[in-house]
């Protein structure tokens, strides 16, 4: 039984689809006397097949080597379509962590959007969104990623777009679905190329094939930064950031896949194409410089809004600038502990900021306040999230980090800046949210402010759960790194060697304990006479603006594009239009023309071909 699932594990991406596809009848209206929840237990059945599955899969392929599974499609003469499926323990643990976080997220969405009444519609998308992102997990051919990566490009755009009657929600899905566009087609590209070149598009044969390759320095820059275009646009980094900014404005049991799992697709890809990358030293550099601009840039914002989902979004790209400079520094190991602590602690996040969304009915954090005391579920799931997200002992984001800085004396100066910087900076927004929200008075939109029901509330204890077991989960799968003692190599104690090889925890404490302090004084005892504010306006207005990023494009690349378009409209109306109206015109006058000539005299025809082969004849004499 164990080895039928085995090699049946391609099931468990159709699970959601198939839940997509059951949903059809509710979401389209055709069946309307039931309501809309049996679509959603339709679809949460088969995540449940799919999680079930998936454990089975998860437990019969640990510690065993990895296995390439082959579905053939079409075979056709030399013609042969094939989906590639890898069975590992990290790729099936990755899959897992997607049927998880989507279970959860789809039971929470039980109480969120309860009265909603596109719940039908919702689940389906859902259902949608897990397929995709599930395929991408186990997939070990980068053609079938890169058609995965288009519908979860087109599932991100339905479902930011969920609520479409509100303009703004319109244009968010819009401008998050041109902005992935935009990193899609330099990857298809790559596709293409990289397909002539290594004669394969599966990741395994990519991998033998670049410990081989011989490319020149510029088709492997080429190659390299057309192939990393669409994990840079899906994990929110410079210059692609500003779309999961503006996707907070779809539904929050979204925006937890969103902020976990999707950009962690997008970067789980660029971990699989890392061994191509590394053929070109200027892309790895590439990956590292977006990946620092990206962290400790979007940090720096996440710190001056106002608005509790944009905020927690900003940390996002910054933790996944983090993947990028792992990646960059050939550090894969690295870069998937990094992204396994972050989507379970910002799952935690966003479901504890959900439930303040639906109480409070708004996400301002100017009008929050006094809510520890009330909602104590809720408080715990953001402590343990947010204590998840920066560097505190012995939450998962601790050990990754210190395995980054393990031996920190060798790690370049700049790396250990940016990584204490972005802890510290992540320390206090987190700090500052939660000061703003759960600590002082309440305001008059969380006087009366409930605990959430139990659709709610189950899924956020159960993640609270999870993410106070990730140290025992990573000391089972031996992912800890171990304490060195205080013993030098001949055996006698060493106290230099001793405070080299554990500065590192203290250093990465520190670097918390400081950003939270600087939270605690300013946003929770008011050290500032505007606690909201940054002490300097205008660094305020720069974080809050984005760096004026946006302003940039519209004076930049959105000038260029309209310019272009505007000289191309001139032309088209003026020079294309003006030539094909100058030949009509022509053309009539001509034939009105000649209308009058057509007597039926055959003299007079035979005197007009007389008169004619005189002037060419003419012409012919007078040119010689």
């Amino acid at each position: 039984m164990t080895q039928f699932l085995l090699q049946a594990c391609w099931w468990v991406p159709l699970y959601g689809l198939i839940g997509a596809v059951l949903t059809l009848p509710w979401s389209t209206g055709t069946v309307r006397r039931t309501g809309p929840r049996p679509a959603a237990y339709f679809n949460l059945l088969m995540t449940v097949l799919a999680f079930l599955h998936g454990s089975v899969i998860f437990t019969a392929t640990w510690d065993r080597p990895p296995q390439q599974l082959l579905v053939h499609w079409v075979q056709a003469a030399d013609l042969d379509l094939s989906f590639a499926i890898e069975i590992s323990t990290v790729s099936v643990g990755a899959m897992e962590l997607v049927s998880v976080l989507s279970l959860l997220a789809q039971i929470y969405a039980l109480g969120y959007m309860e009265k909603d009444w596109a719940l039908a519609r919702f689940f389906g998308l859902m259902g949608f969104f897990e397929a995709a992102i599930s395929g991408i997990a186990i997939s070990d051919s980068l053609l079938i990623t890169y058609a995965l990566l288009e519908m979860l490009t087109l599932s991100t755009y339905l479902l930011v777009g969920f609520w479409y009657a509100q303009p703004l929600v319109v244009t968010a899905a819009r401008d998050a679905f041109l902005t992935k566009r935009v990193g899609d087609v330099p990857l298809l590209m790559g596709v293409v190329t990289l397909s002539t070149l290594a004669g394969s598009l599966n990741f395994s044969d990519l991998e033998k094939w670049a410990e081989t390759a011989t490319l020149s320095p510029v088709v492997a820059t080429l190659l390299g930064l057309a192939l990393i275009s669409a994990p840079t646009a899906k994990c929110a980094q410079f210059p692609f950031h500003l779309w999961l900014d503006e996707a907070m404005e779809g539904p929050n049991p979204a925006s937890i896949m969103r902020n976990t799992v999707v950009v962690g697709a997008g970067a789980y890809v660029l971990i699989k194409l890392q061994p191509v990358l590394a053929l070109s030293p200027i892309v790895e550099g590439v990956l590292v410089v977006l990946g620092a601009v990206t962290a400790v840039g979007a940090s720096l914002v996440a710190i001056a809004q106002i608005d509790i989902k944009r905020a927690l979004s900003h940390s996002t790209s910054a933790s996944m600038g983090l993947v990028f400079i792992a990646v960059g520094l050939n550090q894969v190991d690295i870069a998937l502990l990094l992204l396994f602590a972050h989507s379970i602690a910002k799952g935690l996040l966003f479901m504890s900021v959900g439930s303040i969304i639906t109480t409070t009915n708004t996400q301002d954090l100017t009008e929050m306040g006094g809510l520890w005391s009330k909602m104590p579920a809720t408080t715990t799931a953001y402590l343990v999230g947010a204590a998840g997200m920066v560097a505190l002992l012995p939450l998962g984001n601790f050990w990754a980090m210190r395995r980054w800085l393990n031996g920190f004396w060798t790690v370049p100066l700049w790396l250990v800046i940016v990584l204490l910087l972005v802890n510290g900076l992540t320390a206090l927004n987190l700090t500052r949210i939660f000061a703003l929200v759960f600590v002082g008075q309440p305001q008059p939109k969380t006087r009366r402010a409930p605990e959430v029901g139990w659709p709610m509330a189950l899924p956020m204890v159960i993640l609270t759960v999870m993410g106070l077991l990730v140290p025992w989960m990573l000391q089972k799968w031996q992912l800890l790194i171990s304490w060195s003692g205080p013993w030098s190599e001949t055996g006698d104690f060493d106290a230099l060697n001793l405070l080299l090889k554990t500065l590192d925890t203290p250093l990465l404490v520190l670097s918390g304990l400081i950003g939270c302090a600087v939270g605690v004084a300013i946003y929770w005892y008011g050290v500032l006479p505007r606690p909201v504010r940054l002490p300097v306006p205008v660094l305020q207005d720069l974080f809050a603006y984005d760096f004026y990023i946006d302003r940039v494009y519209r004076l930049t690349v959105v000038w260029a594009v309209a310019s272009i378009s505007k000289i191309s409209a001139w032309t088209d109306r003026y020079l294309v239009d003006g030539a094909v109206n100058l030949f009509g015109l022509a053309t009539i006058f001509s034939g009105e023309g000649l209308k009058y000539s057509g007597t039926g005299q055959s003299q007079f025809y035979v005197l007009t071909i007389a008169s004619g082969v005189a002037v060419l004849l003419g012409l012919i004499i007078w040119q010689f």
